[in-house]
């Protein structure tokens, strides 16, 4: 997935993100500002990704040193990301099931 902060204001950046599911952390595989930020947004949408666009994520994400797992301080941003991310895909997991009631126990 990629991270784009929009043409408004400050220069563009733009930060791609791996993530393998599971327990594995985010990993920020590209960033750039300016015409390299464009290259990214582009490189993804030729290949499907989809692209975000947060001023105040890219931003955080251009601290993190490419191939270098995002930080903690980034998890529930990221998080909140994917979670947008698996609904736009309909990969969303479904809501967790109702626990049932318990069974009636058998009488001697």
């Amino acid at each position: 997935m990629a991270e784009a902060a929009s043409d408004a204001g400050p220069p563009r950046m733009a930060a791609a993100l791996r993530y393998e599911g599971g327990n594995s952390t985010p990993t920020v595989i590209a960033k750039g500002r300016g015409a390299l930020a464009d290259a990214i947004v582009r490189r993804a949408e030729e290949h499907g990704v989809a692209v975000h666009v947060s001023n105040n994520l890219a931003a955080m994400l251009m601290q993190v040193e490419i191939d270098r797992a995002i930080p903690p301080q980034l998890f529930q941003a990221v998080a909140q990301l994917l979670a947008w991310l698996y609904q736009l895909e309909g990969r969303m997991p479904p809501s967790p099931a109702k626990p049932s009631s318990p069974s009636p126990k058998a009488r001697p």
